[in-house]
């Protein structure tokens, strides 16, 4: 029998890293932008220039399946998430008549992970808005969810006229971390913990913070995806943007900014969240202190002129990963009572 070419034995290398044949691990590894898992609808680039490099971003651009009310939503992942984890909110929006983008940030998932990038709450908007420009979305309501909540702040604060509405679900980033106490720290010590990230440290993790100590088999698939990318072939370049990405998010508060939203706003706020970027090296009588959901939760619709605050009381810090069929009702009922029209 001749013997495979070297090309042959890469590519087949490649095939087996980018699939679940992980080999010497129990868990499926994927590629440096997510190769091997699959999202629920087509993934689309969009091809542009940012800070003298070309770059791609993925998206999902889903059409209505219900009857179509001529109206868009974007969803905006957070941190530890990507497109693909709002697929039952894709599915409800759809259904009931909306077109839905949902992209993959620059440094995330399926879009480009670059060596060398400044990342930016501003910049990200920016590069959003581009996305949607060449989609010929004018107007849209904007809902972002953990990061994703200070990502889509940042965005109705940049772009007020393109945002129809604004939706936070649990975002992160609702109380100004270092300003309280939480020591700083450099991208190489942010990076040195990305790098000892594995599927039992999310699961870990999300176990604790995110879902208050109750694991379902559903949350495994989202753990599965992230753990994937960093024990794939670009695990490195891939802790080094969530490195870069959990630096902005420590040094780019939005809270202070609250009081200049100037579009109807709505927040989702699971009770049981506990979500605090740096409490890992805060003081012990700090600890305790962050990431009171509840609380923080009240505080920021007081803070957003005329927001509107929807509390979950048994769910955590993904209610539209915990209890879709509540949320997507939760969310439809939000989007409903804005019309299309800019509000006054």
């Amino acid at each position: 029998m001749p013997k495979p070419s070297t090309p042959a034995i890469v590519a087949a290398a490649l095939a087996c890293a980018w699939s679940a044949c992980a080999g010497a691990t129990d868990h499926p590894v994927y590629g440096p932008r997510l190769q091997g898992f699959d999202y629920p609808h087509p993934v689309q680039t969009f091809a542009f220039d940012s800070q003298r490099q070309a770059l791609q971003m993925a998206y999902l651009d889903v059409a209505p399946t219900g009857a179509p009310n001529g109206r868009t939503v974007v969803l905006l992942h957070g941190k530890n998430f990507c497109a693909a984890t709002w697929d039952a909110a894709i599915a409800a929006l759809a259904g009931a008549g909306w077109r839905v983008v949902a992209p993959d940030q620059v440094g995330f998932c399926k879009s480009d992970k670059p060596a060398h990038y400044q990342f930016s709450f501003a910049q990200l908007a920016a590069n959003t808005h581009a996305l949607l420009a060449s989609l010929d979305v004018e107007r849209s309501v904007v809902v972002g969810h953990s990061m994703g909540g200070m990502l889509a702040t940042r965005y109705a604060l940049q772009y007020p006229d393109a945002v129809e509405q604004l939706v936070l679900v649990n975002p992160i980033g609702l109380e100004d971390w270092k300003a309280l106490g939480v020591p700083w720290r450099d991208a190489a010590d942010w990076y040195a913990g990305e790098l000892r990230t594995s599927f039992d440290s999310i699961r870990a993790y999300q176990l604790d913070v995110y879902y208050g100590g109750q694991w379902k088999p559903a949350y495994t698939r989202w753990v599965t995806m992230l753990a994937g990318m960093y024990a794939g072939p670009g695990g490195e370049r891939v802790a080094w943007n969530q490195a870069l990405a959990s630096d902005m998010v420590f040094n780019q508060p939005v809270v202070h900014e609250f009081g200049d939203i100037a579009v109807p706003a709505t927040l989702f706020i699971g009770q049981k969240d506990r979500t605090a970027i740096g409490r890992d090296r805060a003081p012990e009588g700090l600890k305790a202190r962050l990431g009171d959901y509840p609380a923080l939760g009240r505080r920021a619709a007081a803070a957003i002129p005329g927001a509107t605050l929807v509390e979950f009381d048994d769910l955590g810090h993904s209610p539209q990963v915990e209890a879709p069929e509540r949320f997507n009702a939760a969310l439809l009922q939000a989007l409903s009572t804005t019309p299309a029209g800019k509000a006054d």
